[in-house]
């Protein structure tokens, strides 16, 4: 057969270039957007990617591709992007100004550098765009973070802009912490981006595709075996076709066969290429062989002939024709000869001024540890400086790798201290508490106890993230302090101060509001005038929240509201947002609705503004919150689904599923709420935190009360006081106590439910929280209702309807309107129940939700049936509703016997029917069942 080729036609991909032309069409009047060309390793993204340039005509067209080593390089592959739109003249003073932002910082914080680099390249190459600009980036499971931040945010911009950028990626490199994953799954689901998936070949497929490629239909029994061997891939169908004799078992002898058909100098100068990646550089090449010109253009002219390599349109960088085919060819360097070239792309790359990653990376290939080192500390402190914190692990990680072993002990744990942190910026929480722990450990070694001491506070943090409990948490920050107890200069003052303020932070997440108020004071009293600023931002938002659990809120206010514009002040961002966070959901827990209408807004706003997603994720799951609680619960539902499908991390998906599950709850959706509530608590549990797990067993509890499981709704009341009392909480509390007090009253009657008013009244008494107080009087007035002393009842649940009422408190505040309903009913105030009735039902009706089922059924004797009755309930029989008539006018045994000329053992047996029909012990509870029949 004759060598490998493509084919001329482009086989079974017609629906995708069908796609491609309208998006194409698109793009050129003004609405651009993101399509992505997916599929495995040399299923075809790359010619497909071909016919989409071919016909985007009248567009100006720029193609970048990754390399594996890109993705330690941040912004690598948008400064081949720049050089690409340099060499445009419609577009290349936007590809100079993309260049020379890439190597520029922004003021502020390093979070913030990142985000001004990220919105100024996005509007650097949304300006290319001023006419059709088509933009194709292959391999992007290669890219780097900072780049994959450009093109999200481009994403945003590209429905106004004619703009089409093209990507591919392979989708079985999608692994699980692979960045792209997540990326990608992102845009898509917010439907920022377009997904297409390539599919193999089918026989008929490539039966055509043979035939294309040898000019003339084959045996059936060569495409047979190719169709095999190839599993339908197109690549692995044009290598397995040019192979002269035989259709080979595997690619990589496929492609080695061609190779073996090549001059020696164009076989050499294949293996020196393949050293250097998917793309090289003609310059570099050129220094690595020692050859001259004339004799690499010799080379590359063969290679480009026989398909192994193809020219960019930059015509000084040249790419393997498929990743592929340069791992095969890589992969058949002997040992020595690759560490020879890798050895000596390095030294050319440096004499080249090409990036410290790449350079690092040759010598690590080279086995040369110590120039690895050296320029990967390089490339790894810029990255951090840029928070490309993926890429900065990366390169920390292969310093570590490569570090001599007369490196100075302080020297290797800074470097692990370094990693650490980085690693913990990317959740790699397992690895950064084991360089945290090894840094501590050469500090100590060292005798440098103000250097050990100052690690555990973000040890602890990453440690936190693992699953480790408070007690060994502040066991471990206290352990601390005696380290450098015999210094007080102001470095161990800060670093005193740092460590108090992480243990005022421990406490307070899981709300131990004495320790953390007493700890986090203490950081602020001793912490020096021009102490770390960030820190101290932090620790006024934790102390501010503390104070606001505490019962504090004016303190507690002004505190988070002075950390949030400090932190504005000082242009640190990750304060800010965090001051938002807290702010914003500590008054959605604390029943300050119109604070947290204020707050939540405004940090959404600003998280948006500056980019910090997750942040705006969490603060929009809680504005679900407080919109569930004041009986908006469309706009409750939407935020938590907008909240859940943006993504973020667990606390995110914790909170709104908390706001589903109350919602399913308050639309007689029991099984819905059970499975949003259920999963909260799952994953609430843990991360042992009263905050992650209290909201969802209050539901669980409301749904078992609504079904009328009342022993479980018992036991979930009793798990929520437990994990309150141990923190002495109120705050996350006072739900249970309404429900709690139903749940005991229909279970067991009123000494059970005064015994846990007593137990749980204790703690919202105590802390005195403003908005929790009305289940006070809420739950007392029920207990007075079903002991029949309806005069003390009737006056506190007015009182706490009112209070409900203006702190707009939904659900307690609607089932106090029906509380008042019966407890009229039974004072015999018919048209006042009827009122009450009426407004309840109306309320609920507001929301699309059905009356729950503890107060539309019996509960006392009173229901909440019509207010006109057009039917005898049914259970009781004509004559008993008579006799029950006749009871609620006061009426006798005898003396109905006598109206209805009846014996009065007769009568007596008609009431006694009528109570346990109606499940009541008392004849004025049927007096009040009649009376709300109107």
């Amino acid at each position: 057969m004759d060598s490998a080729l493509s084919s001329p036609v482009l086989i079974g991909r017609d629906d995708l270039v069908a796609l491609a032309s309208r998006r194409l069409a698109a793009a050129a009047e003004g609405s651009g957007e993101l399509l992505f060309l997916a599929g495995e390793a040399g299923i075809g993204k790359t010619r497909l990617l071909a016919e989409i340039v071919r016909q985007a005509a009248g567009f100006t067209v720029v193609s970048v591709g990754a390399s594996p080593g890109d993705a330690e390089v941040a912004g690598g592959l948008l400064a081949e992007l720049g050089a690409e739109l340099r060499h445009c003249a419609a577009v290349a003073e936007v590809g100079a100004r993309v260049a020379a932002r890439l190597r520029e910082f922004a003021d502020g914080d390093a979070e913030r550098q990142r985000r001004m680099l990220v919105t100024d390249l996005t509007e650097m190459i949304g300006m290319a765009a001023s006419g059709p600009l088509l933009v194709t980036l292959e391999d992007l499971h290669w890219a780097d973070d900072l780049t994959l931040d450009v093109l999200a945010r481009l994403a945003r911009r590209a429905s106004a802009l004619p703009l089409l950028v093209v990507g591919t990626y392979r989708s079985d490199e999608l692994f699980p912490r692979v960045p792209l994953r997540a990326w990608r799954t992102r845009l898509l689901t917010q439907r920022l981006a377009e997904e297409v998936r390539l599919t193999r070949l089918s026989l008929a497929d490539t039966t055509a595709m043979a035939a294309a490629i040898a000019g003339g239909a084959l045996p059936s029994t060569v495409t047979g075996d190719v169709f095999a061997r190839s599993d339908g891939i197109p690549l692995h169908v044009e290598e397995f076709l040019a192979a002269r004799d035989s259709v080979p078992d595997t690619l990589a002898d496929a492609v080695l066969a061609r190779a073996f058909a090549l001059s020696e100098p164009a076989r050499d100068l294949a293996g020196v290429a393949s050293v250097l990646g998917r793309s090289f550089d003609l310059d570099l090449l050129t220094a690595i062989t020692g050859d001259g010109p004339a004799a690499v253009d010799d080379g590359l002219r063969e290679l480009s002939d026989r398909f192994f390599v193809q020219v960019h349109p930059d015509r000084s960088t040249f790419d393997f024709r498929h990743a592929l085919i340069r791992d095969a060819l890589y992969a058949d360097l002997s040992p020595h000869r690759r560490r020879e070239l890798h050895a000596k792309a390095a030294a050319a790359a440096v004499a080249a001024g090409f990036p410290a990653a790449f350079v690092s990376d040759q010598y690590e290939r080279a086995a040369r540890p110590a120039e690895a080192f050296a320029y990967a500390m390089d490339a790894a402190r810029s990255a951090a400086e840029m928070s490309a914190h993926r890429e900065a692990a990366e390169l920390y990680g292969r310093a570590r790798r490569t570090a001599p072993e007369t490196l100075p002990a302080d020297a290797r744990a800074g470097l692990l201290t370094a990693l650490a942190g980085e690693l913990a910026a990317v959740d790699d929480n397992a690895g950064a508490d084991s360089c945290y722990e090894e840094a501590y450990r050469l500090r100590m070694r060292l005798d440098d106890r103000l250097a050990a001491a100052a690690l555990v506070p973000e040890w602890v943090a990453a440690r936190h993230q693992l699953g480790v409990g408070l007690a060994e948490r502040a066991a471990a920050l206290r352990g601390a302090l005696p380290l450098i107890a015999f210094r007080d200069d102001s470095p161990a003052q800060e670093v005193r101060a740092n460590i108090h303020a992480a243990l005022a932070a421990a406490y307070m997440l899981d709300r131990r509001l004495g320790e953390a108020i007493e700890d986090g004071e203490f950081a602020r009293s001793i912490a020096v005038e021009d102490c770390d600023r960030a820190m101290r931002c932090n620790l006024d938002a934790t102390l501010g929240a503390v104070f606001l659990f505490a019962g504090r809120l004016d303190e507690g206010r002004e505190l988070l509201e002075g950390s949030v514009a400090r932190a504005q002040e000082w242009r640190f961002e990750g304060q800010s947002a965090r001051g938002y966070r807290m702010l914003g959901s500590s008054m959605s827990v604390l029943v300050e609705y119109e604070s947290a209408l204020r707050w939540l807004p405004e940090g959404i706003s600003y998280a948006e503004r500056v980019e910090r997603i997750n942040d705006r994720n969490y603060l929009t799951a809680h504005l679900g919150h407080v919109r569930w609680a004041i009986g908006d619960w469309v706009g409750a539902e939407s935020a938590a689904r907008q909240a859940l499908a943006d993504g973020g991390g667990i606390t995110t998906r914790i909170t709104a599923l908390h706001v589903l599950g109350y919602v399913a709850m308050g639309h007689g959706a029991p099984a819905s709420a059970v499975e949003h509530l259920g999963e909260a608590a799952s994953l609430g549990a843990g991360m042992r935190e009263l905050q992650r797990v209290s909201p969802a067993w209050w539901g669980l509890a409301e749904v078992a009360l609504l079904s009328g499981d009342l022993a479980t709704a018992v036991q979930r009341c009793e798990e929520g006081f437990e994990a309150s009392a141990r923190v002495r909480d109120a705050a996350y509390l006072f739900p249970y106590l309404v429900t709690g007090v139903r749940a005991h009253l229909a279970l067991s009657g009123a000494t059970a439910a005064r015994e846990w008013l007593a137990r749980a009244g204790e703690l919202i008494g105590e802390r005195r929280i403003p908005g929790t107080l009305g289940a006070l009087t809420h739950a007392r007035g029920l207990i007075h209702l079903h002991e029949g002393q309806t005069g003390k009842a009737r006056a506190e649940l007015a009182e706490a309807a009112g209070f409900w009422a203006g702190r707009r408190r939904f659900w307690e505040g609607t089932a106090a309107l029906m509380d008042q309903a019966r407890c009229a009913a039974r004072s015999r105030r018919p048209a006042e129940a009827a009122a009450f009735t009426a407004a309840g039902r109306a309320a609920y009706g507001r929301v699309g939700a059905p009356v729950p089922g503890y107060l539309s059924s019996p509960d006392d004797a009173v229901t909440s049936a019509p207010v006109v009755a057009t039917t005898v309930t049914p259970g009781l029989s004509p004559r008993e509703f008579e006799v029950a008539r006749l009871v609620a006018i006061g009426m006798t045994n005898r003396e109905i016997a006598a109206k209805l000329v009846i014996a009065p053992k007769t009568a007596a047996a008609h009431v006694e029917h009528i109570r346990t029909k109606l499940g009541v012990s008392r004849r004025a509870q049927i007096a009040a069942w009649v009376a709300t029949l109107g």
